[in-house]
C-alpha cells in the first residue's frame, strides 16, 4: 500500500524539523552569540587536520573547527594562558517517592539539558579548569542517601568525568551509608592550624588525580566545586554533616593552588567559602578555620607570591544597591520557634559586609603592580563591577579606574574586576561564563565573556521530535517493505 503524499509531506516535514532544531542546539554558540563571544579572548586561529579543508574561507572554517574539535589540530597548552569556565548556580533537585512522574522527567530532562551546555562548550573550547559557583544542589536539607543520589547525577548527567575522577562519587554512592561526619569532625579539630592550611595549599595542579602532571589536561580539567548556601547553607544553619560530606565529595572549601611560583607570569587561584566568613555561625569552628586560612594566606604566602590572583566563592563583595539585581542584606533569625537555638544567628545574606570585603581583598590581592579577578555566584541574574583602591579602600562602580589615578597616600593598586556569574539554569538562558588570563608586557590581564544557550523548553523540542520523527521514518519504511 503506497503513502499518501500528504503523509509522506508529513514525516518529510517533521524529519527537516528534527534535523534543523538538532544543529540549532549543537552549534547555537555561533547561532546564537556574536562572533568571538564563544572562545578564548584573543584566540589564535585554528588549523585543520586535513588539508583539503584549508580551502573553506576562514569565515566558514573557523566556526566548523570550533564546533568539530576532531577535525582541528588541537595546540599545545601556553603556560602564559589561562582557559577557564564557570557555570552560575545549576541547583538540580531530587526525586522523592512522592514526586509525580512528570516531575521526574522534568529534572532528568534537566540534568541532560545542563549536561548538554558543558558537552558543547567543553568539547569546543577544551578548558584546563572549569569551575562550578555554588549551590550545586537545590537545598541542603536533604539525607546522606539523596546527597549521594544528586552528586551521582552531578559526575554523571551535568559535569561527565572519568572513572578515575569519580570514583570516590561512584563507591560512596553504591555503599549507600550515612557518612561518618563525627570522625571528620575530630580530626579536623585536632589538626594545628598550620597544618590544615599547608594541607590546602597546592602546586601546579593540573589533574586532582594525577598530581605529577605538569601540562593542562585538556580532556578532564581541573574541576572546582564551590561550597554554596543550598550545599552546606548559610553559617546560621550550617552543620558539620553539611561540611564533612561536601568535603568527603566535592573538595575542600578553603584551599589555594599555585601555578608557576617563582616565574614572571606566577598566577594562583584562591578558592574561598565565603558562607563562613560571617555569623553569628551555628559553628563558629567553621568561621576559625576560613579566617585562619587567609590569616595564613596572607602571613606566609603573600609575601614570596608575586603574581596575580583568580578568586573563586559564592558570595559576591559588598556593593551599594543599585550596581547589581541583589542589593546588601543580611538577615537573622529572629523568634524561630521550631528551631529556638538559631535565633540570633546568621539566617541568609546577599554580599559579605564592607569590612568582611576589605579584609578579604586585601588578603587576597596583595600586589599592587598585578590586575587579579574575583568570580563569584549566588545572584542569578548576574553582575558585572570594578573594585577600585580609593583612600585605603576598595570602592565597587561600574567604571574601572584609570591607572594614572593615586591615592592620597601617594600609592597606587590595580582595579579588580567581580563578575557576578550568570546561572547556568534555564531561566537564565543556560549561560557559559569564559574566562581568559593572558600573560603579556609582564603582567596577566583578564577577559571574561558569556555564551548564551536558550530555555530549556528547545532542547526538549529537539529531542521530542526528533523521536517523532525516528518513529514516522520507521512506518514509513516498514509500510514499503509489506506494501
Amino acid at each position: 500500500m503506497a503513502i499518501p503524499r500528504p503523509i509522506r509531506a508529513l514525516v518529510d516535514l517533521v524529519t527537516i524539523a528534527a534535523i534543523s532544531l538538532n544543529f540549532f542546539i549543537y552549534f547555537y554558540p555561533d547561532i546564537l552569540n556574536a562572533p568571538d563571544q564563544c572562545n578564548w579572548a584573543h584566540a589564535a586561529p585554528h588549523f585543520a587536520k586535513y588539508p583539503i579543508l584549508n580551502k573553506i574561507p576562514q569565515q566558514y572554517l573557523q566556526p566548523l573547527l570550533l564546533n568539530i574539535p576532531e577535525l582541528r589540530q588541537e595546540p599545545e597548552p601556553s603556560p602564559h594562558e589561562i582557559h577557564m569556565l564557570l557555570f552560575g548556580d545549576p541547583q538540580i533537585n531530587g526525586n522523592w517517592p512522592s514526586t509525580p512522574y512528570i516531575k521526574r522527567l522534568d529534572n532528568y530532562g534537566n540534568d541532560h539539558y545542563l549536561g548538554h551546555i558543558y558537552s558543547v562548550m567543553s568539547r569546543r573550547l577544551r578548558p584546563s579548569h572549569v569551575a562550578v559557583m555554588g549551590d550545586l544542589f537545590s537545598s541542603q536539607w536533604i539525607l546522606d542517601s539523596e546527597f549521594y543520589n544528586r552528586t551521582l547525577r552531578y559526575v554523571e548527567r551535568l559535569f561527565p568525568r572519568s572513572a578515575e575522577q569519580k570514583a570516590n562519587v561512584v563507591e560512596t554512592h553504591a555503599r549507600h551509608e550515612s557518612y561518618d561526619w563525627h570522625r571528620w569532625l575530630e580530626q579536623e579539630m585536632q589538626l594545628d592550624p598550620m597544618e590544615r592550611f599547608t594541607s590546602r595549599v597546592y602546586e601546579d595542579v593540573y589533574d586532582w588525580v594525577d598530581r605529577d602532571r605538569k601540562t593542562a589536561n585538556l580532556d578532564n580539567p581541573v574541576f572546582i566545586n564551590l561550597t554554596g548556601n543550598h550545599d552546606i547553607g548559610y553559617s546560621g544553619d550550617a552543620t558539620w554533616q553539611h561540611m564533612a560530606r561536601f568535603h568527603h565529595l566535592f573538595g575542600q572549601n578553603n584551599y589555594v593552588v599555585n601555578y608557576a611560583r617563582g616565574t614572571a607570569h606566577e598566577w594562583r587561584l584562591v578558592v574561598l567559602d565565603s558562607l563562613t566568613l560571617e555569623g553569628p555561625a551555628l559553628q563558629s569552628e567553621f568561621l576559625n578555620f576560613t579566617w585562619s586560612f587567609l590569616d595564613h594566606l596572607e602571613k606566609f604566602e603573600n609575601p614570596k607570591f608575586q603574581g596575580a590572583t583568580v578568586l573563586l566563592t559564592h558570595i559576591p563583595m559588598y556593593k551599594r544597591a543599585g550596581l547589581c539585581r541583589d542589593g546588601p542584606e543580611h538577615l537573622y533569625y529572629v523568634d524561630n520557634q521550631r528551631e529556638p537555638y538559631k535565633n540570633g544567628l546568621l539566617r541568609s545574606h546577599n554580599h559579605l559586609s564592607d569590612n568582611t570585603t576589605q579584609r578579604v581583598m586585601n588578603a587576597v590581592f596583595p600586589n599592587s603592580d598585578q590586575p587579579g579577578v574575583i568570580l563569584t555566584g549566588h545572584d542569578h541574574e548576574g553582575c558585572d563591577d570594578w573594585y577600585n583602591f580609593e583612600q585605603g579602600r576598595w570602592v565597587a562602580s561600574k567604571n574601572r579606574k584609570e591607572e594614572k589615578d593615586d591615592d592620597d597616600d601617594g600609592s597606587s593598586r590595580q582595579s579588580v574586576r567581580e563578575v557576578v556569574v550568570r546561572s547556568m539554569m534555564g531561566d537564565f538562558d543556560g549561560q557559559t561564563g569564559i574566562l581568559t588570563g593572558l600573560f603579556e608586557h609582564g603582567r596577566w590581564q583578564f577577559d571574561f565573556t558569556y555564551c548564551s544557550f536558550t530555555v530549556q523548553h528547545w532542547w526538549w523540542a529537539s529531542k521530542v521530535v526528533l523521536a517523532i520523527a525516528i518513529f514516522l521514518q520507521s512506518v514509513v519504511r516498514l509500510s514499503s517493505i509489506w506494501a
